[in-house]
């Protein structure tokens, strides 16, 4: 019980509880990307089958909104690979404004398919054959990474982020 009253004495002279930012938003994808790497199938697993088709950059470029907040609050995932890895080197305002959707990736659904998503109600073949996940980019690639895929679906329910719409960019 004392550490409870210290804990919420601090909390409030710093200013009170932080706010999670909104899902899909630039201070959203740092903490998704932060995500990633800590993630053992995404790291260990997409690097042999998925990472190699870079077109010699060395990255590969994920762009993701909420369709109901509107395309112009997209940000970005930049994932390279290094030491047999891939790793999220880069999350937040869009850096790389056109995609080569041979090697790369643009992805929105509405906030509530996100969140079914994030909550493992379903995975990304339920999520792409019912349109609940609108995709553009290298779809036969896709098909093969299936299970790490999941994965990144799953982050809007291990990333907390709120409903408000991000800004827009």
């Amino acid at each position: 019980m004392r550490k409870t009253l210290i804990t919420l004495a601090l909390l409030a002279g710093s200013g009170g509880i932080a706010q999670a930012a909104p899902l899909m938003s630039a201070e959203w994808a740092v903490q998704a990307c932060n995500y990633w790497n800590t993630n053992p199938v995404l790291t260990n697993e997409l690097a042999e089958k998925w990472a190699k088709n870079d077109g010699g950059r060395g990255y590969k470029v994920i762009h993701m909104y909420r369709t109901d907040c509107g395309e112009n609050t997209k940000v970005e995932m930049t994932i390279s690979t290094r030491g047999g890895k891939t790793t999220c080197a880069y999350a937040g305002a869009i850096q790389h404004a056109s995609l080569d959707y041979a090697m790369d990736y643009q992805m929105h659904a509405e906030t509530k398919r996100w969140r079914e998503m994030g909550a493992g109600e379903y995975g990304p073949m339920r999520a792409m054959m019912f349109g609940r996940l609108k995709f553009e980019g290298p779809k036969v690639e896709a098909m093969k990474v299936m299970g790490p895929f999941e994965q990144f679906l799953l982050i809007p329910g291990k990333v907390p982020g709120d409903d408000a719409c991000p800004a827009a960019r």
